[in-house]
C-alpha cells in the first residue's frame, strides 16, 4: 500500500500541511475549500494545479488588460499554488515534474512583471532566482528549500530579507523543485551552495564578502554542512533542521518521499544514514541560528536543538507552541531570523 492509500489519511494530512500552506501565502480559506473537497490524496495534485491554473489565467486577463501589478500578484499565487501540489509522494512523478515547471514558469512570469531586474541563476545541479533590494553592493542570502520543498514555496522569508536591504537567491539544488524530476538529493550539498556562489561571483552589483545561507526542512542540513565546509559564508541559519535521521523509526511519508526522490529503497538508506551532523556540528564555527518549534517531532528525525549546543558560535531560537516550519508560529521567528541575518552581514 502506498502512502497515499493509506486508510482515513486524508483528513490528518490536510490539517497537517495547513500551516504550510499558511507559511507559503496561500490563502487559508481558499486552502481549505479546495483541500476539504478531495475524496482522495489521489485528486490532491489536480486540485491544486487546477487554481494554480486558473490563477495564470486571471493573470494572463490582467497582463492583457494593462493591469501589471495584478497580473504579476496572480501569477505569484500561481506559483504557490503549483508548488503546493506537489507535497505529497504522489505515483505521478511525470505530473509532479509538470506542476514544478509551471511553479517555476509562474514565478518567473511574475518577476517579469514586478521586478524586471530579478534575473536567473542556474548551473550544475541548482536552479533559482536572484532579487535584489535595489541598493547597490548588497550581501547576499542562500534560501535552501527541504525535502519536498523549492523555492517557490518561502515567499515572505524572501520578502522580509529584501525589506532589510539583502539580496537573495531563492534556489532549487538536486532533487528539489524543477530539478526533483532529473536529479536525486544531494548530501553533500555545500558543492552545489558553492557553485551558486561561483555563478553569482560573474554578476555585479552584489557585496559577495558578506553572503549567508539560510535552509529549512532538509534545507536545514544542507545549510549547516555548507557552514562548516564553505569559507566564503559569514552566516548561516536552520529552521526546522535535522541534526540526524534513523530511518527505521521514520514515517511513510518521509521514507516514501525520500524513495522517490532518491530513485529506490537502498538509495534513499543511504541517503538518510549520511545525514548525521554529529562529528560535522563542532566544526562549524560562524555564526548560527538554529530556528525551531517545539511542537516540532517527526518520528525518525532527531531535531537541530542539539547542533545548538554543540556548535561553538550557535544560538538557538526555541518557539514553543512552532510546529515544523513553524507556519503555526510565523510572527514569533521571521522578523526575527530576517534581523539576525540582516545584522550578520551589515
Amino acid at each position: 500500500m502506498s502512502f497515499i492509500d493509506t486508510p482515513g489519511l486524508l483528513p490528518a494530512f490536510v490539517a497537517e500541511v495547513r500551516p504550510r500552506a499558511h507559511g507559503a501565502g496561500l490563502d487559508l480559506y481558499e486552502y481549505d475549500r479546495v483541500a476539504g473537497g478531495l475524496a482522495s490524496l489521489e485528486e490532491w495534485p489536480e486540485a491544486f494545479g487546477g487554481v494554480g491554473r486558473r490563477y495564470v489565467a486571471e493573470g494572463e486577463q490582467a497582463e492583457v488588460e494593462g493591469r501589471a501589478v495584478t497580473a504579476g500578484a496572480a501569477y505569484r499565487c500561481a506559483a504557490r499554488w503549483f508548488h503546493a501540489g506537489c507535497l505529497m509522494p504522489h505515483p505521478d512523478r511525470a505530473g509532479a515534474a509538470r506542476l514544478a515547471g509551471e511553479a517555476d514558469e509562474a514565478m518567473r512570469r511574475s518577476l517579469a512583471l514586478l521586478e524586471p531586474e530579478a534575473r536567473r541563476v542556474e548551473g550544475e545541479g541548482f536552479a533559482g532566482w536572484l532579487r535584489r533590494p535595489g541598493a547597490a553592493a548588497a550581501p547576499v542570502v542562500l534560501v535552501v528549500p527541504g525535502m519536498d520543498s523549492s523555492k517557490e514555496e518561502f515567499h515572505a522569508l524572501v520578502e522580509a530579507l529584501l525589506a532589510r536591504g539583502v539580496a537573495v537567491l531563492a534556489m532549487d539544488g538536486p532533487g528539489q523543485g524543477v530539478l526533483a524530476a532529473t536529479s536525486a538529493p544531494e548530501p553533500d550539498y555545500h558543492r552545489v551552495v558553492g557553485r551558486a556562489l561561483d555563478a553569482l561571483a560573474d554578476l555585479d552589483g552584489l557585496d559577495l564578502d558578506r553572503t549567508a545561507v539560510i535552509g529549512l526542512s532538509l534545507g536545514g542540513y544542507y545549510a549547516a554542512k555548507a557552514a562548516a565546509h564553505e569559507p566564503r559564508l559569514r552566516a548561516a541559519a536552520t529552521v526546522s533542521g535535522p541534526y540526524r535521521l534513523e530511518w527505521e523509526a521514520l514515517v511513510p511519508f518521509v521514507t516514501e518521499t525520500l524513495i522517490q526522490r532518491c530513485g529506490s529503497v537502498a538509495a534513499a538508506r543511504d541517503f538518510a544514514d549520511r545525514l548525521d551532523l554529529t562529528a560535522l556540528a563542532p566544526t562549524i564555527t560562524l555564526p548560527l541560528l538554529v530556528v525551531e518549534g517545539g511542537e516540532d517531532r517527526i518520528p525518525g528525525v532527531v531535531n537541530a536543538t542539539v547542533l545548538a549546543e554543540h556548535a561553538p558560535n550557535a544560538e538557538l531560537l526555541l518557539v514553543p507552541h512552532g510546529n515544523h516550519l513553524l507556519g503555526t508560529a510565523l510572527p514569533d521567528w521571521l522578523p526575527t531570523t530576517a534581523d539576525w541575518l540582516a545584522t550578520r552581514l551589515a
